[in-house]
Order: C-alpha cells, then sequence, then structure tokens
C-alpha cells in the first residue's frame, strides 16, 4: 500500500507548483495534421506562445520554456484503441491561472470536462485533431492523506472527511479567483508539463520499465482497474501515469496519425543521465545515447528522450 501525507504546515505557498521533483518534463512532442488548424487551439484557448516556428514544427510554451512541439504533416486524427497518449497534462501555478484558463476555454466555445480529484483540480479537453490535454492545478495541502493498494484509493481532505479520486469541480467556486483579471493573453511563466498518462497494452512491463530504468518511483499499482501511477521523488504523488483501457492488443497508431511523437525528461544528476544508457541495455530496452543525451522506446513503443538540465 502507497500513502501520501499532507504536512502539517506547507513549504511552499498553497497552490503554486512544487518544485522538489528529481525528474521532471521538457517538452511533449505530438504529431498533428495542420498547425494553421491547431496553434488557435494551443495559442488562443489553452493560452500556451508561440516560441519557434518553421515549416516544420512550431514550439510552443511559457516565455522561452517549451512545452508542447507541434509537428504538422499527419494525415488522420488520433484514433482509438491504441498504445500512446490519453493525456497530457499542463500544470498551472496558482488558483488564479487555473481560474483564468477555465474561463479561456469557455470564451473560445471549447467543450471541456472539470474534475476535481482532491489533490489537484483539473480541466480536460481535446485539440484539433482528438489529441487529450489536462489543465491541472496541484492542490496537495487539501489532502489529509491518500492510501493505495490494488482495489481502493482511500482519499481524506484536510478536514479528514472521505473523498472520491475524482469528483465533479466546483466550477463556481474555481472561477471565484478570477474577479476583475483578463482570462485572455497567455499562462503565466511558471507553468510547465507536470504529468503524461500513457496507454500501454501490459501494464506491469510499462511500469517496471520506469521505475527501473528511468528511475520514477512507485506510487500505485492497480490491476483490478488497470492503471499505476509513479512519482518523481517530490511531494506530488501523480507524475506518470499508465492504464491498459486499450486491451492487450493496443499497438502504436498506423503512420500519419496524430498522436504522441515522444516526450522530453530532465534530469539535473549528470551520473544519473550516465546511467540510463547502462539501465537500459540491462533491461533488454537498448536505445541510442550521446552527448545530447538518451533516446528510448518503452515497451509500448512511446518514445521519450532523457537529457540533462541546462546551467541557469
Amino acid at each position: 500500500m502507497s500513502s501520501f501525507q499532507s504536512p502539517a504546515a506547507p513549504e511552499r505557498p498553497v497552490g503554486r507548483l512544487a518544485t522538489d521533483d528529481r525528474i521532471r518534463y521538457g517538452a511533449v512532442h505530438l504529431d498533428v495534421r495542420e498547425l494553421e488548424r491547431s496553434l488557435p487551439f494551443w495559442q488562443e484557448a489553452v493560452g500556451l506562445e508561440l516560441i519557434d516556428r518553421s515549416p516544420e514544427r512550431a514550439v510552443l510554451g511559457t516565455g522561452q520554456r517549451p512545452l508542447i512541439v507541434l509537428h504538422p504533416g499527419a494525415r488522420h486524427v488520433a484514433s482509438r484503441g491504441n498504445a500512446g497518449l490519453y493525456h497530457v497534462a499542463v500544470h498551472v501555478e496558482d488558483a488564479l491561472e487555473f481560474a483564468r484558463a477555465l474561463a479561456r476555454l469557455s470564451l473560445a466555445r471549447v467543450p471541456q470536462s472539470p474534475s476535481d480529484h482532491i489533490f489537484s483540480k483539473a480541466t480536460y479537453v481535446h485539440d484539433p485533431d482528438g489529441l487529450m490535454l489536462e489543465l491541472t492545478l496541484e492542490t496537495p495541502e487539501r489532502i489529509g492523506s491518500l492510501e493505495v493498494n490494488e482495489t481502493s484509493v482511500v482519499v481524506r481532505d484536510s478536514s479528514g472527511r472521505r473523498r472520491s479520486p475524482t469528483e465533479p469541480l466546483d466550477v463556481e467556486a474555481a472561477l471565484a479567483p478570477l474577479g476583475d483579471h483578463d482570462p485572455r493573453g497567455p499562462l503565466a511563466a511558471g507553468t510547465t508539463v507536470g504529468h503524461v498518462h500513457l496507454h500501454v497494452p501490459e501494464l506491469r512491463g510499462a511500469f517496471d520499465f520506469y521505475r527501473d530504468v528511468i528511475g520514477f518511483e512507485e506510487h500505485a499499482f492497480m490491476t483490478p482497474i488497470g492503471m499505476a501511477d509513479l512519482s518523481a521523488g517530490g511531494r506530488f504523488p501523480h507524475r506518470l501515469a499508465l492504464n491498459d483501457w486499450n486491451g492487450p492488443s493496443a499497438r502504436q497508431p498506423a503512420p500519419g496519425t496524430a498522436g504522441l511523437r515522444h516526450f522530453e525528461l530532465v534530469v539535473s544528476d549528470p551520473a544519473e543521465l550516465a546511467a540510463f544508457a547502462e539501465r537500459a541495455q540491462a533491461a533488454g530496452r537498448p536505445g541510442h545515447t550521446d552527448a545530447a543525451g538518451c533516446e528510448l522506446t518503452d515497451p509500448a513503443g512511446n518514445a521519450l528522450t532523457i537529457t540533462l538540465a541546462k546551467p541557469r
């Protein structure tokens, strides 16, 4: 059983992003059909800024931090039943930014599914190619305890009341911090890619890969519901999620289908970066390694790169 206890006195301001993860995300690269179709969604509705654009790609993020990279040329929208991306999650830095995100999507008339996970508040949307995005506000201060075993998740909020891991979001309360602030315009500079959730055909193999080769830490492995969750060594438990909901026959989408191209992980310890290739080789998942980092493929065929954080 895994558990998460909220500290009595948060070490950071309530509602702000954790900064103690040993592994963090760089950019998530997505194959899409047309930039002209995708960019209005990612810029105007989501609030990412265009950092760089060429015929081959568009780099979006906040300030100069790339978060999403779009690669045009796909011929088909995202299809169901495959391995690959379930959703990518962009984490905002505080309650005001989450309120702005909800309002910005509403103004853009983008259908959304707001949800309350207690340890986070979220809303889910789809881009023009059918790729799912979660916009998330981490709220660990609302958790009293979180206990996970193979068959159940027991959540108690900071008042001790038992809660469901997914409840309808109180949208009116979530919008309250907006006040007179303008929801339009880009997301704040503290926005990050906070987690990625993947479809895999076989849960155990993928879980072992991300734990033993990549170095994520075990948080939950729930066989009856076909889902696993891993943390990155920080205070927030939900950094990489896996599910086998598309069944054991799930394979990567056919070429030319919109979906996940690869995602980037960033580590700060050069010794840890140097050990990735050795662990991957020992696990039978050899990849390409050079001075720029490691390129690997997980057992489900999802591609990732691991690089060393650049000095500030």
